[in-house]
Formats: C-alpha cells, sequence, structure tokens
C-alpha cells in the first residue's frame, strides 16, 4: 500500500500543480488588451493543454485515493470523521476543476466578465483546499 499511496501523493501534487497555475493564465486572459489577438490566442492554447493535462493527472489520483480509502478501511468506525471532511475536500476540488473547465469554454468564446482582480482571488482556492486536507490527513483533528 505505500506505493500506492507514494503515487497517489504524486498525482495529487501534479493536479494541484495544474490547479495552481491553471487560474493563473486566467489572470492574464483577463489583462489582454483589445486587439491582442496573437497573445490571447497564446494563453488560450496554454490553457487548453494545461487544462487537458490536469484533467488527465486528477483521473488517478483519484483512482489511488479510492484504492487507499478501500484498502485501508478508512472512515469505517469512530474517529475518522477526518475523512468524512476530506471527502467534502476533494469533491470541492473537483468542482473547482470543473469550474476552471467552464471559466476556459467562456475565454474561448469571449463572454468572460470577470477582470483580473477576481481570478487573482480564485486562483487562491486551491492552495486554501490543500492546505485543509493535508490538515485533515495529517492531524486527524476528528
Amino acid at each position: 500500500m505505500l506505493w500506492v499511496k507514494s503515487f497517489h501523493i504524486v498525482f495529487v501534487a501534479s493536479w494541484f500543480a495544474g490547479l495552481f497555475y491553471l487560474p493563473r493564465i486566467f489572470v492574464n486572459l483577463a489583462m489582454v488588451e483589445q486587439g491582442s489577438e496573437a497573445e490571447r490566442a497564446r494563453l488560450l492554447l496554454m490553457s487548453r493543454k494545461l487544462m487537458r493535462f490536469t484533467t488527465l493527472l486528477s483521473i488517478p489520483a483519484l483512482i489511488l485515493g479510492v484504492w487507499l480509502w478501500w484498502g485501508y478501511g478508512i472512515g469505517l468506525g469512530p474517529g475518522n470523521g477526518w475523512m468524512n471532511a476530506k471527502f467534502v475536500i476533494v469533491a470541492l476540488v473537483l468542482g473547482y476543476h470543473h469550474a476552471c473547465g467552464r471559466l476556459l469554454r467562456k475565454f474561448e468564446r469571449g463572454e468572460v466578465q470577470r477582470g483580473h482582480v477576481w481570478f487573482r482571488w480564485f486562483n487562491e482556492i486551491p492552495v486554501v483546499l490543500l492546505l485543509v486536507a493535508v490538515i485533515l490527513v495529517v492531524v486527524k483533528p476528528f
């Protein structure tokens, strides 16, 4: 199980790297000036590729996480409330990932109405989610 745990950590870290950087590209897209079509096209291409890669990284992260949950039997019995909270965090991360995909499609259609400051704040969400997930797994507060 240590191999499974190791690979789970690597894929989660890689998935989050994409979730940290993709919204940063959105900040840059929101700052593109009118008429800068080459810059916009380049940033959209980067966003599409990163979104695809990040999605591919999320799949083994989730599969290995389920494998760990099932293999260790975590969440069954008293003292494992932290795992239920972690499931909520994972659901929020998946929702954030989905929101990034929706925002990318809006950028592609030119429908984004939000400014770069909003995207700077949006970019901080995965940091908070990762922090909470790590605390839940390491500290197991409940």
